[in-house]
C-alpha cells in the first residue's frame, strides 16, 4: 500500500524534501529563542547590561524572522506537495479505471468509486501536508526541547518525561478506539453519495411515482448512519485537548513551584526557569500535534486502502505481447464458447455457443430478457473475456487483436444508449474525432436522425444536456447508431438500439444499412420479430443456449420457440408473455 501510494508523489519530490528540512529548522530555530532569552533575563535584565540586551535582541528577532521564513516556506512546499500529490492520485485512479474491463468494474460501485476519488483522495492530501509539515516537525521538537531541558535542570525535566509517557500511552487509547468509527465512517459514505446518485439521475422517475418522502427518508437514513459513526468517533477525539490541557498545566504548576524553590536555593536561576516553561509548551504542543498526526493517519489508513484497490485492480482485459493491428473482414465464429461472470458459479450464462457468420451478413439475435443476448454481443467486442472456446473476428480470435484495434472495428451501441453533454456534432465525432461536417450528415441520413435535426433551431450545433436529457429516447437512438457508423466499423452490433423507434423508422434504418454498408457485418439484438425477420439468419438465444439459428422462414418450420412468439407477437403480444424464461 505505502509503495503503491508513494509512486504517486511523482515530480513533488523535491517539494516532498523541501517541506520537512525546512520544517526542522523552523525547529531548530524555535529551540534556540528560549536560550537567547534566557540570557538576556540573567545577563542583561538582571545585571542591568543594555547593550547584551540588545545585542542579544537583535540575535533573537533575527532567529525568530528565520523561524517565520522556514515557517512560511514549508507551507509553501508543504501545500505544493500535497496537493501534487492529491493531483496525481486521481489522475491515476481515473486513467486506471479507463483501462478496466466490464468485470472489473462490477467489483466496485459506482457511488464507491466517486467516493473514493474525492473524499478519500481528500483524505490522503490532508494527512500527507500533515506528515511532511508536522511528523517531523512535532517529534523533532519533541526530543530537542526535551534534551535542552535536561542540560539545564534534570531533576526538573524528569516532571515532562514523565508527562509525556503518561499523555502518550491516554492519547495512544483514544486513538485506537476512535480507529474503528473512521473505517466504518467510509462505507457510509459509499452509500450516502449512492442515495444522492440514483435519485438526481433518476429524479423524473422520482417525480413520476411521487417518490419524493421516500428518497427523503432513504437519504436520511444514510446521512443519520455517517452522523452516529462521526459523532462516536469526535467524541473520543475531543477527549485529547482536556486530558493535553490538563497535563500542560499541571506540568507549568509543577515546575513554576519546584522551579521556584530551585532559585531560591541559587540552584535555577530565572532565565533558565523562563526557558524551561518555554520548553514546557513546546514539548507538550509537539504531542499534542502528534496525537493530531496519529488521529489524521487514522482516518487517512482505511482512505489508502480503498484508493490503493483501485490503483492496484489489475485490468482483466489486456493486449497480447504481439498484438494484431487489422481486422480483415467483419466474419464472426463463435467456437464452442462458455461464459461465466463469476467463475464459481455452476451454471454458465452462455453454454457452448457454436455459430458462424459470413462477412457482410445481418443477424437477429432474438430473445426473452435475460437470455444473454446482449452478453453475447459483449464477448464480440472483448468486453468480457470468454471462459471457455474461443470468439474470432476476421478469421482471428479477439484476444489477440490490439484491444483499441478491435474496438474501432467492432461497433456496438448498448442497450442503453448514453449521450454527453455537448453539442450534436461533438457527441457524433466520439465515433471519428476528425469527422467532417459532411460525414456527419451522411452517417445521420443512415440512421434516420437528419430528419430531427434539421428541425433543431441550431441544427447540428444544439446543445445536447447529460445524457441527452433533452431529446427523447428514439431520439437518442439514432443519435447513437449515427455515432456508431461514423467508426466506419467491420461489425455492426445494435443492441436493442431501436426500442423506441418506430416500426416505420426502424424499416428505413435497416433498409438503409443494406444499401449503403453491404460488407458491414450486422447483429441486431432485439424482442420484436418485426426487427429481424428480414435478416439474413436470426439466432434463438434461450437461457443462454442457440436454440434455433436461420432464416425467418426456416425457424417458422423448424423453432417451436420461434414460431410461438411470431404468433403471440403477430397477436399483439410481447415476446416475454409467451411464458417461458426471462
Amino acid at each position: 500500500m505505502l509503495k503503491t501510494l508513494g509512486a504517486q508523489v511523482g515530480e513533488f519530490k523535491k517539494a516532498s524534501i523541501l517541506t520537512p528540512l525546512f520544517m526542522i529548522l523552523e525547529v531548530i530555530m524555535d529551540m534556540v529563542i528560549p536560550l537567547l532569552m534566557a540570557s538576556i533575563i540573567d545577563k542583561g535584565v538582571e545585571v542591568g547590561d543594555i547593550n547584551h540586551i540588545f545585542r542579544v535582541g537583535v540575535l533573537m528577532v533575527a532567529a525568530a524572522a528565520f523561524a517565520l521564513f522556514c515557517g512560511i516556506m514549508g507551507g509553501k512546499y508543504g501545500a505544493e506537495a500535497s496537493t501534487g500529490f492529491a493531483r496525481n492520485l486521481r489522475r491515476s485512479m481515473f486513467e486506471n479505471i479507463q483501462t478496466f474491463s466490464f468485470s472489473n468494474i462490477d467489483r466496485f460501485s459506482t457511488a464507491s468509486l466517486v467516493t473514493r476519488m474525492t473524499t478519500d483522495v481528500t483524505n490522503l492530501q490532508n494527512a500527507y501536508q500533515m506528515i511532511l509539515r508536522m511528523c517531523f516537525r512535532a517529534p523533532f521538537s519533541l526530543i530537542i526541547a526535551m534534551a535542552m531541558s535536561f542540560m539545564v535542570n534534570a531533576r526538573l525535566a524528569s516532571i515532562y518525561l514523565v508527562a509525556v509517557l503518561i499523555l502518550g500511552c491516554i492519547l495512544g487509547f483514544f486513538v485506537r478506539r476512535a480507529m474503528k468509527y473512521f473505517t466504518q465512517m467510509f462505507d457510509k459514505y459509499d452509500e450516502l453519495n449512492n442515495s444522492v446518485q440514483e435519485n438526481v439521475t433518476a429524479i423524473r422517475v422520482v417525480k413520476a411515482f411521487v417518490r419524493e418522502d421516500y428518497e427523503k427518508d432513504r437519504f436520511a437514513r444514510a446521512n443519520n448512519g455517517l452522523y452516529n459513526l462521526a459523532v462516536r468517533a469526535e467524541r473520543i477525539v475531543s477527549m485529547n485537548m482536556p486530558v493535553m490541557m490538563f497535563t500542560v498545566y499541571s506540568c507549568i504548576l509543577g515546575i513554576s513551584w519546584i522551579g521556584a524553590k530551585f532559585i531560591i536555593q541559587d540552584q535555577l536561576t530565572t532565565g533558565q526557569l523562563m526557558m524551561l516553561l518555554t520548553y514546557c509548551m513546546n514539548i507538550l504542543m509537539s504531542l499534542m500535534m502528534l496525537s493530531m498526526i496519529f488521529v489524521m493517519v487514522s482516518m487517512s489508513i482505511a482512505s489508502a486502502r480503498r484508493v490503493s484497490e483501485v490503483l492496484n485492480e489489475k485490468a482483466d482485459i489486456v493486449n497480447p505481447v504481439n498484438p494484431v493491428y487489422e481486422v480483415k473482414d467483419g466474419s464472426i465464429t463463435f467456437d464452442h464458447v462458455t461464459f461465466r461472470y463469476d467463475e464459481k458459479s455452476e451454471k454458465p450464462v452462455l453454454n457452448n455457443v457454436n455459430i458462424s457468420i459470413q462477412s457482410g451478413e445481418t443477424i437477429g439475435i432474438l430473445g426473452g430478457t435475460g437470455s444473454s443476448k446482449s452478453t453475447m454481443a459483449n464477448l464480440i467486442s472483448r468486453l468480457y473475456d470468454v471462459s471457455e472456446g474461443s470468439v474470432k473476428v476476421g478469421g482471428i480470435d479477439v484476444r489477440e487483436y490490439d484491444i483499441e484495434t478491435l474496438r474501432d472495428k467492432v461497433a456496438v451501441v448498448l442497450q442503453k444508449n448514453v449521450l454527453f453533454s455537448g453539442t450534436i456534432l461533438e457527441n457524433l465525432r466520439w465515433g471519428k474525432k476528425d469527422a467532417t461536417l459532411e460525414e456527419c450528415k451522411r452517417v445521420c441520413r443512415l440512421a434516420c436522425a437528419d430528419e430531427f435535426i434539421e428541425k433543431m433551431p441550431d441544427g447540428y450545433d444544439t446543445y445536447i444536456e447529460q445524457g441527452g436529457a433533452n431529446v427523447s429516447g428514439g431520439q437518442r437512438q439514432r443519435l447513437c447508431i449515427a455515432r456508431a457508423l461514423l467508426k466506419d466499423p467491420r461489425v455492426l452490433i445494435l443492441d436493442d438500439s431501436t426500442s423506441a423507434v418506430d416500426t416505420a423508422t426502424d424499416a428505413r434504418i435497416r433498409e438503409a444499412f443494406a444499401s449503403e454498408i453491404p460488407d458491414t457485418t450486422k447483429l441486431i439484438i432485439a424482442q420484436r420479430i418485426s426487427s429481424v425477420q428480414d435478416a439474413d439468419r436470426i439466432i434463438v438465444l434461450e437461457n443462454g443456449e442457440i436454440t434455433g439459428f436461420g432464416t425467418h422462414e426456416l425457424l417458422l418450420k423448424e423453432n417451436d420457440i420461434y414460431r410461438e412468439v411470431y404468433e403471440s407477437q403477430t397477436n399483439g403480444a410481447d415476446f416475454d408473455e409467451r411464458g417461458g424464461e426471462a
